[in-house]
């Protein structure tokens, strides 16, 4: 009888990197007068308790950029009345810089990402900071080494381009107290000129709405030779 060889299968060792570090980041309610904007979305916190992060939400932090405490609760936030359990977190998400109350709330050696404001800042502000031990990280200085570009001044200037023609095009209306005029212009009555100053982010996202919107549009720049 022939002897039948019976393999078995051979156990593999598989290398297992190291455990990454699971943060608790922390997401207040914006104080600042007329600031509409939250720090994240609810798909961008459900991005990141996916990853296991724990994402503690101010109550209410969303309610002015049109997101509920149930929507962050259903990606996976823990949404809290107590704006004492945000500050105590590794990481503060803002959209505003902190005020000086602000700073007093925040816990030794705490990661700090939200505009700062640096030229504006007084020496108090400063060394609040550095008793605390505030990691900051100013938004406004976040660069791609590899476009050279500040992602987060870009997309401000975006939004800032894009909102000064929509606004500029509501107080031309009578109901504003405007003149009645139309950017765009109907049959028989030519477009509103638009003139722009500058050739930045800010004048490309302008432009763009002006034209859409039917707008004759100039752009005035300088041009510098080397």
């Amino acid at each position: 009888m022939d002897t039948l060889a019976v393999k078995h299968t051979q156990e593999e060792k598989l290398a297992v990197g190291p455990r990454q570090q699971r943060l608790r980041i922390g997401i207040p309610k914006e104080d600042s007068l007329q600031e509409n904007r939250v720090a994240l979305a609810p798909h961008s916190v459900a991005t990141l308790a996916a990853h296991g992060h724990r994402i503690l939400v101010q109550s209410g932090a969303g309610i002015r950029a049109r997101f509920t405490d149930l929507e962050y609760a259903e990606a996976g936030a823990e949404v809290t009345a107590s704006k004492e359990a945000v500050y105590k977190t590794d990481v503060l998400l803002k959209v505003a810089p902190p005020s000086h109350a602000e700073i007093d709330l925040m816990q030794l050696n705490q990661v700090l990402i939200s505009p700062i404001h640096l030229p504006l800042l007084d020496a108090e502000y400063i060394q609040k900071l550095q008793k605390k031990r505030v990691i900051a990280l100013a938004m406004e200085y976040i660069r791609d080494d590899d476009t050279r570009v500040f992602p987060i001044v870009r997309v401000m200037s975006e939004i800032a381009g894009t909102s000064a023609i929509l606004i500029a095009a509501e107080l031309l209306t009578t109901a504003r107290g405007g003149k009645g005029v139309l950017l765009g212009g109907i049959a028989g009555v030519p477009p509103a000129k638009v003139i722009i100053l500058g050739a930045g982010v800010v004048a490309e996202f302008a432009s763009r709405t002006a034209i859409a919107l039917g707008a004759e549009v100039r752009i005035l720049t300088t041009m510098c030779t080397s």
